[in-house]
């Protein structure tokens, strides 16, 4: 196979999407992530796969795959290095390289979150404006859904980033999800002015004295209760620090007791899949937890194969600087 030794994906059909996935990244890699690898294969025949990472390991994926199938999939061989920390990283990396050379359309990680944000903002690079980019997490509510940011990326932001940071997510709600006028809130510890730390109680002026993509409109402070509900507002903005630590406590209490029950179906189908996408950088990069499953890995799979045949990405980086007056 020419491709699988050049790491070049040539794709000629309508719909298709190559989606770079990095073997190394994730608690259980590289095995979960050949199992997700698989699934999202046999679940979508326009999918194209660049599996980056141990040889034998993409080997795994050719070989479950029915001879008619493997030449969707590519490989780009990683060799152990000296460290192991190392090793790994360079999956995410040559991932992230893969897409900003042309060979693949997005990339698909679970490894460290740090590794890949800097990974995507150093090899795609980030959209005007942006200092740090975003990890944005889409939530099951009792309205239907909730875009949720930053949740692990910036974990200490000043307010500028988190004005950005609301201009993304309102786009993003727009774009990826059609909300009409994206209702944004800032996640703080009560709804009462003045209430939170210096961060928060500098935001509600300044977000409420900007314009946001799509129509959005800044609706003020929320708290912990409205993100479950989904009723008050569609993006919930906050620093990475607190949403990191309430996107787990969710996600383990949706995985215990089940995700709140819908009045009615959500917006746009099935339960939005466990994966963050980073906002704000020049391309698409998926983020799975590292803990993800196989199942999980599968969706997160789809959903960057659901931006890039949407356009999303640069849908939004459009929406955003054409509103702020970026040449």
């Amino acid at each position: 196979m020419g491709a699988a030794a050049s790491g070049q994906l040539t794709v000629g059909e309508p719909g298709a999407a190559r989606i770079a996935v990095d073997l190394l990244g994730g608690d259980h890699a590289p095995a979960v992530v050949v199992d997700g690898a698989l699934l999202a294969c046999q679940a979508d025949p326009a999918l194209h796969l660049l599996l980056v990472g141990p040889l034998e390991a993409a080997g795994e994926v050719l070989g479950a795959l029915p001879p008619g199938d493997r030449a969707r999939i590519s490989t780009l061989p990683i060799a152990p290095g000296d460290r192991v920390e190392s090793w790994v990283e360079s999956g995410v990396r040559s991932a992230v390289l893969a897409v900003a050379q042309g060979a693949a359309d997005a990339v698909l990680s679970a490894g460290n979150t740090g590794a890949t944000v800097t990974s995507a903002a150093l090899g795609l690079g980030r959209r005007p404006g942006v200092r740090r980019p975003p990890l944005a997490a889409v939530l099951p509510t009792t309205a239907g859904r909730l875009v949720l940011l930053d949740v692990g990326s910036s974990v200490d932001p000043d307010e500028e980033t988190v004005v950005m940071h609301a201009r993304l997510g309102s786009a993003y709600a727009s774009v990826v999800h059609g909300v009409s006028e994206p209702r944004v809130g800032l996640l703080t510890i009560g709804t009462e002015r003045g209430k939170g730390d210096r961060l928060r109680r500098a935001l509600p002026a300044l977000l409420a004295g900007i314009e946001l993509p799509g129509g959005g409109r800044y609706i003020g402070l929320v708290e912990g209760n409205d993100v479950v509900t989904g009723t008050v507002a569609d993006v919930v903005v906050t620093d990475g620090f607190t949403g990191n630590v309430l996107l787990k406590g969710l996600e383990t209490a949706y995985a215990e007791l089940g995700p709140p029950h819908h009045h009615g179906r959500p917006p746009d189908g099935d339960s939005p899949p466990r994966a963050a996408l980073l906002l704000g950088v020049r391309g698409t990069v998926v983020v799975c937890h590292g803990a993800a499953s196989g199942p999980d890995l599968a969706a997160g799979i789809a959903f960057a194969a659901q931006l890039h045949r949407q356009a999303a990405i640069a849908a939004m980086a459009e929406m955003i600087e054409t509103q702020r007056g970026v040449p």
